[in-house]
């Protein structure tokens, strides 16, 4: 028997979600062309894919024939975030947070070697377009909330060196880390000052801090709760500083 394309294993229901998720990569909507070349499959099919997802009311066509998300879907994704428990628990943290800084704040898991953002606020003026958005991604190893969160799953070099399995560390800038000992070491600070900081790692002019949240357990952190700001307006030293008030917030302790 002749090897499998990747256009003969995408059938039925893996093709539908093959162009669902295509379609969540095209907010400005995709052509039946171009959709069929985005999954490797015949024109025919990904017709009745999208009409499937029509029926359903999770695709629809606008007027120039292009397919966009539909609103049903969009319906069903923002109240299924808007109730998740980690959400629900973090906003107010998050609020108060934006409030007292006037700076982005997250809330974010790990999920092996990156960081899911599972909860954002920018603030209701000044804000600034990051790379982050609620279910996106980002490297682990140069974000502060990916930071701190390594520094509870990694607690030694051997776990650094399988969790990074030789790989060269991508570098968002030139002073993200780029190698598996610079992790280490700078894990052995974060465990030590109980915070990790990104210093325009991960986007240039952006800086931020991060600590551990415990929504779930006393013990292990759920996640990771972070303040970003442009470093001209927010400096980094002026986080680091306020660290008391982010921590207090953020363990729902008593400001006054």
């Amino acid at each position: 028997m002749s090897e499998q394309t990747p256009a003969d294993r995408l059938v039925g229901s893996d093709r539908v979600l093959a162009v669902l998720a295509e379609l969540a990569r095209h907010p400005d909507g995709i052509g039946l062309e171009e959709m069929a070349r985005a999954v490797a499959s015949p024109k025919p099919t990904v017709h009745r894919a999208l009409a499937a997802l029509r029926r359903a009311g999770f695709a629809a066509q606008h007027g120039h024939g292009r397919y966009v998300l539909g609103d049903e879907f969009l319906r069903m994704a923002f109240a299924h975030h808007e109730a998740r428990p980690d959400h629900v628990r973090v906003m107010p943290v998050l609020k108060a947070l934006c409030e007292r800084y006037g700076e982005t704040v997250h809330y974010a898991v790990l999920d092996g070697h990156s960081v899911v953002y599972r909860s954002k606020l920018d603030p209701a003026a000044g804000a600034v377009r990051l790379t982050s958005v609620v279910g996106g991604r980002n490297p682990a190893h140069c974000t502060a909330v990916g930071k701190v969160l390594l520094a509870h799953a990694l607690p030694d070099e051997g776990a650094v060196l399988a969790w990074a399995g030789g790989r060269t560390l991508e570098r968002r800038s030139e002073r993200s880390i780029a190698t598996a000992e610079e992790l280490h070491a700078e894990l052995v600070r974060i465990r030590e000052q109980g915070y990790a900081a990104d210093d325009q790692e991960n986007e240039p002019g952006v800086n931020c801090v991060a600590v551990a949240a415990y929504l779930t357990s006393p013990t292990v952190p759920s996640g990771a709760i972070s303040v970003s700001g442009l470093a001209y307006r927010t400096p980094l030293r002026k986080l680091v500083t306020d660290l008391p008030a982010i921590r207090a917030i953020v363990h729902g302790e008593d400001l006054s």
